[in-house]
């Protein structure tokens, strides 16, 4: 399993031991020992909560840097809602898209686009599949989840590309043959608001290949632009729609849908939570469910600058004066031209926890062992061993990354028991 093909990573020299991110992780891939946490990757759904939370900013996240533009003799820029509510006091979104060309990007292509056709195509698969509920594939995170934790629930995911990957393939198509260029001379670089996305852009489930060609943090862009001047004039045009802004927020993507029969939910331990209820077929009268990762939608991914509260309210004032502009199936096929669609290209495929043991006789005498040692544990989950939960201690004893008097409250009880020992041979001296 290649750690580059994840996001999230550890910066060693910054950690200092502490159990915050190991709280907050929502799949337990974090432990902490000999001092520093680390980061299992069979674990990890690069959800970016260990960055959110560490003080020490321990946690990083893999990301392209702005400079890797240079790599192409044509750039584009794909900018999603999000990325627009981060500056305050917007005259115009046009503002901010003349602002990415003075970066020196050859143009801009707004996610907005590609969400607006994910609607129209989305409504129509919802239509023709009698699955209920249907899951957005929008969040990688929530995506990688059910590869991971939920792998019963792969069919209900809908078939579809996220609309980054849906904006950058018109982005570059378009851009070719507007300039007469070659497509492989242009580069499409996506500001990303989160770890997963960089971390879709590398694997792409489902898809033979990327339309995109680097993913570049929304905070690194954010702050080569902040440092700028405004410019006084734009030649950039916004084809941003009310709905298609919308998906920078949770339920955007189920209005742009036109659904009422929707659960949108934000924040992945509520995601979880609701997983769990569709896995146990107790939410069959819904048509569609929208989960998000971070709390308030990709405005509070962690890679953002402005506290997503705000964000979003900037968003919605935004949204305010924009067409209200739903495309149907055939315009939206229209404009992906003849024989392209947004479906994937494979089905979504399992990504198993590391086994055990890789015989299977062996593997099921480790998990009867696992059960027995986690019965001895206190059951408190208190994180003070390293792990973040009793029964993950007695994994990582059997698996032989740690050892039971990690727990403290046995290594108490196995100091007194060895003091209450010396004492009984200090008091009963056996005679010569």
């Amino acid at each position: 399993m290649n750690p580059r093909n994840y996001s999230v990573y550890l910066d060693k020299d910054r950690c200092n031991g502490c159990t915050h991110c190991l709280r907050v992780c929502p799949t337990e891939a974090i432990r902490v020992r000999h001092g520093h946490a680390s980061i299992l990757a069979g674990k990890c759904i690069d959800c970016g909560m260990c960055i959110r939370t560490c003080p020490y900013h321990a946690k990083k996240a893999r990301t392209d840097a702005l400079a890797r533009m240079e790599d192409f003799k044509y750039r584009i820029a794909l900018p999603g809602p999000e990325f627009f509510g981060q500056f305050a006091n917007l005259e115009s979104i046009e503002v901010v898209l003349e602002g990415i060309l003075e970066l020196g990007f050859d143009d801009v292509f707004e996610i907005t686009r590609g969400a607006d056709i994910l609607a129209a195509r989305q409504r129509e698969i919802l239509q023709s599949n009698p699955r209920r509920p249907l899951i957005s594939a929008a969040c990688p995170s929530v995506v990688r989840l059910i590869q991971k934790s939920f792998p019963e629930l792969l069919p209900n995911i809908i078939p579809v590309q996220p609309p980054e990957e849906v904006a950058a393939r018109l982005a570059r198509e378009q851009f070719a043959v507007r300039h007469q260029v070659r497509p492989e001379d242009i580069g499409v670089f996506l500001f990303t608001p989160c770890p997963s996305r960089r971390t879709h852009v590398v694997t792409h489930p489902g898809m033979e290949r990327s339309h995109i060609d680097g993913a570049i943090s929304i905070m690194e862009v954010y702050a080569a632009m902040s440092s700028r001047k405004h410019p006084a004039a734009t030649r950039a045009k916004s084809c941003a729609t009310l709905y298609g802004m919308g998906w920078g927020a949770i339920g955007g993507e189920s209005t742009a849908m036109g659904l009422n029969d929707y659960l949108a939910v934000d924040g992945i331990q509520d995601v979880i939570h609701v997983l769990e209820e569709i896995e146990n077929n107790n939410l069959t009268d819904l048509q569609f469910f929208e989960g998000m990762a971070c709390k308030g939608g990709c405005v509070g991914g962690s890679l953002v600058f402005e506290n997503p509260f705000v964000a979003k309210n900037r968003l919605r004032k935004m949204m305010e004066g924009m067409p209200r502009v739903r495309l149907d199936g055939e315009a939206a096929r229209v404009i992906l031209g003849e024989g392209n669609d947004v479906l994937l290209d494979n089905p979504l495929e399992p990504l198993p926890e590391p086994k055990l043991d890789e015989n299977l006789l062996v593997a099921m005498r480790k998990m009867e062992q696992i059960d027995q040692l986690a019965m001895k544990l206190p059951g408190l989950d208190c994180g003070s061993c390293g792990s973040p939960t009793c029964q993950c201690l007695a994994e990582d004893v059997i698996r032989g990354e740690a050892t039971e008097l990690d727990c403290i409250f046995r290594l108490k009880e196995y100091i007194s028991q060895s003091a209450r020992e010396l004492l009984d041979v200090s008091c009963n001296p056996e005679e010569e």
